[in-house]
């Protein structure tokens, strides 16, 4: 079975059509504002945009840390999660796949959807997943993480990377997750976050901050680079991570840090649907 993209009458756009014309930087490229009625729609414009490259910029940009980020995550979260099979994955924001084929490869029986509301990222995907050997357990449907077109409690485990900073409205997207999640079962956010170490964190932000969106403006895609060190801002510290989480049905969760706080493994399990309080 070769991935493909669903289209059922379930899994349509769920931006309710094709994306318009939004804010852009200097050379054209899309240029999200929070502030904007637009924001999701312009986020979608933005992996549109970067879609081709994604993969190649993000492993430059890293300095070729994000391979090794991946697998630290889901390290952790065999440590985390109680014993038990898996059988049914989803990973949400899967942009071009990397997380999804890695989950697929990790968890050798395993069942793996990958949802992203970029049409561009998926077909991206699909291409990327025809020659490996866990293509046949690896499939790809567009949805958004803030309305997903699934059954409560379809799913053992939900993850994604590097998604929650892009998101209109977390609770919103936990309650999502929590719904979809058997109860048990455990969600996995990786993610950017500000390092603790004052030190660590100048040097950090004067390449984040600098250098990435430099870079992003050397290939074409100045808005999407410029909009990373921003949505940085917008998500919550590492505390208030977990709180939410726990207002939002996961009362049990923890956070991994990596590379000196530079990225974050968030780990969560879903509460019983009997007992949590909306």
């Amino acid at each position: 079975m070769t991935p493909t993209v669903k289209a059922a009458a379930s899994l349509t756009d769920p931006m309710g059509g094709g994306a318009t014309a939004g804010p852009t930087a200097s050379d054209g490229s899309p240029l999200p504002d929070r502030t904007l009625p637009s924001f999701e729609r312009d986020v979608q414009r933005m992996f549109t945009h970067i879609a081709g490259g994604y993969e190649w910029f993000d492993h430059v940009a890293s300095l070729g840390n994000d391979v090794l980020w991946r697998p630290r995550a889901l390290w952790d979260l065999d440590r985390f999660r109680r014993p038990g099979p898996v059988s049914r994955v989803l990973d949400i924001g899967c942009g071009t796949g990397e997380l999804a084929r890695l989950v697929a490869r990790h968890y050798g029986s395993a069942y793996v959807l990958g949802a992203d509301f970029t049409r561009a990222m998926l077909e991206n995907a699909a291409r990327r997943s025809v020659a490996r050997p866990e293509h046949a357990r690896l499939d790809y449907a567009r949805a958004t993480a803030l309305k997903l077109p699934f059954a409560d409690g379809t799913f053992d485990l939900v993850t994604n990377a590097f998604v929650a900073r892009n998101l209109s409205d977390l609770a919103v997207a936990f309650r999502e997750v929590h719904r979809v999640l058997r109860p048990g079962g455990v969600f996995l956010t990786l993610e950017i976050t500000e390092p603790a170490s004052p030190a660590v964190n100048r040097l950090f932000h004067a390449y984040f901050d600098r250098v990435v969106p430099w870079l992003g403006g050397a290939v074409g895609s100045a808005g999407p680079y410029r909009y990373l060190p921003q949505s940085l801002r917008s998500l919550p510290d590492r505390g208030s991570f977990l709180a939410l989480l726990a207002q939002n049905g996961f009362p049990r969760a923890a956070t991994r840090p990596q590379s000196a706080g530079i990225v974050t493994t968030f780990l969560a399990e879903a509460g019983d649907r009997l007992h949590e309080n909306r």
